[in-house]
């Protein structure tokens, strides 16, 4: 079941009118019937793995009772040794087996010795790098005495399953989330408006930018060779936004799904197109995964407070993981090897945290050299994106090698993206240069004259509903 499907549709108007009239006098049945619905909507996709849900959810529940009931250092430890490894090891099968195997086959190949090795038909569950690390946060927050377990099964069944967010995040963090599931919760016709607003945009991004950005991505990455330099590097900057569109996307109408239903998720996405620097734009995209890292790897690592040697390692062990959190393949580590070379300069010299605030803040132009440094820093994006698009990473190399070798204006190469997203796209970063402080919300509640903001409103449904590829792709993160 997908956000962009008539079924969706169906499911959520069937959980909201029966979570606000029928259940809602009651916490603990809003909870059950909230539970009851994520895992209708997560067994859409195949059943078999709700077993594989609730098996990772009672086991951090199991783990965090006993690390808040140990009475010494080494028991607490040794059941967050047991969540960590557990939620890795479902991982380590679904999600990398099959890649570890052929890669040392071909590292064997490689010396000239054969290996017997073989892989397995591995289904990868859907959205289990999302809900896995969401519950293995849990238990570290416990463990670090951040909060107290919950003795709240039901609650905390919910938490992890909460459909909205379950399949592509943002990965929430049980101290912001769990306890909305343990306090009464009243329909609030602001919050309601505010989600219907994000829910727009997102569908926005998802169908009319990413969904439309996509045939000519497609067309370009898998015709490569055909290609001249000016459509490979269109093709790149067309991906850029398909990414941003789809999963940014996403996680707008997850956020406002959950507002309408009460719940406040954490902003995932914050305009990453207009950062000034690598580190920035890393503060701004898929923000719940960055910050994760940042809090249970880099920092426990040592960060950046052990010298320069360890400051290498450890920006380059982040940026690799999370190439791999991102896919099976060498594409993605190298994805996060150039993201690690990208932001080392930064931190070696401690200007990572130069742009902390908004660029061209209270402004509505930015200055020349703001503008010189988006650019750049979006162009470097891209550039690692090729790699993060690319099947194998020597069609990676195949690909910037023909952009800088083939005739940028060549002939016979595929056509052009239709003219319509030539057009719409200047006017999707008008609105997101435009709300880059205060979000879409803020831009909208901006608008004092009504007729205007309503016409804007109209506007965004209208280009959904003539230019939406409503053919029901996927998410691009569902893969993740």
């Amino acid at each position: 079941m997908i956000f962009n499907s008539f079924v969706f549709f169906v499911f959520f108007l069937v959980v909201f009118f029966g979570y606000w009239f029928v259940v809602n006098r009651n916490l603990r049945l809003q909870n059950v019937f909230l539970l009851v619905a994520s895992y209708v909507f997560y067994g859409w996709w195949d059943w078999r793995f709700l077993s594989l849900i609730a098996l990772s959810s009672l086991q951090d529940y199991y783990c965090g009772i006993k690390i808040g009931a140990a009475t010494t250092p080494g028991r607490r430890k040794a059941f967050l040794t047991l969540s960590i490894v557990t939620n890795l090891g479902f991982l380590a099968y679904f999600k990398y087996f099959n890649f570890f195997i052929e890669s040392f086959s071909e590292v064997l190949a490689s010396i000239g010795l054969q290996a017997n090795t073989y892989s397995l038909q591995i289904i990868l569950p859907v959205g289990i790098s999302f809900y896995t690390f969401q519950t293995m946060s849990y238990s570290i927050d416990v463990y670090r005495g951040q909060m107290k377990p919950t003795k709240d099964l039901l609650a905390f069944l919910a938490y992890v399953s909460f459909f909205p967010q379950l399949v592509a995040g943002p990965i929430e963090r049980a101290i912001n989330l769990l306890p909305q599931f343990t306090r009464k919760r009243v329909f609030n016709y602001l919050q309601a408006t505010d989600g219907l607003r994000l829910i727009l945009w997102g569908f926005f991004k998802k169908l009319v930018i990413a969904d439309n950005c996509a045939p000519y991505v497609n067309e370009i990455f898998n015709a490569y060779g055909e290609a001249s330099g000016a459509e490979l590097v269109l093709a790149v900057i067309l991906f850029a936004f398909q990414i941003y569109g789809d999963f940014s996307g996403y996680s707008d109408i997850a956020i406002g799904t959950g507002k309408l239903l009460g719940f406040e998720l954490m902003t995932n996405f914050r305009t990453p197109y207009f950062s000034r620097d690598i580190a920035e734009f890393w503060r701004r995209w898929h923000i719940s995964l960055s910050t994760w890292f940042r809090d249970y790897l880099y920092f426990p690592l040592g960060g950046s407070r052990n010298g320069i040697a360890m400051t290498i390692r450890n920006t380059f062990i982040i940026f690799i993981v999370s190439g791999l959190w991102h896919g099976a393949n060498w594409t993605f580590i190298i994805w996060g090897g150039l993201n690690a070379l990208y932001f080392l300069p930064l931190v070696l010299l401690k200007k990572n945290r130069n742009n902390l605030g908004t660029v061209a803040e209270g402004k509505l132009l930015p200055k020349p050299g703001e503008v010189f440094q988006i650019a750049m820093t979006f162009a470097l994006t891209c550039f690692a994106w090729i790699f993060f698009r690319s099947e194998t990473v020597a069609d990676a190399f195949h690909y910037i090698g023909r952009i800088f070798t083939s005739d940028l204006l060549g002939t016979g190469a595929p056509t052009l993206p239709n003219k319509f997203m030539l057009l719409v796209l200047p006017l999707f970063l008008l609105v997101e240069w435009l709300s880059r402080e205060s979000g879409i919300n803020g831009l909208a509640k901006s608008i004092q004259v009504n007729p205007v903001r309503y016409g804007f409103y109209f506007l965004l449904l209208s280009m959904i509903g003539i230019f939406g590829a409503f053919k029901q792709t996927e998410f691009i993160y569902f893969q993740f």
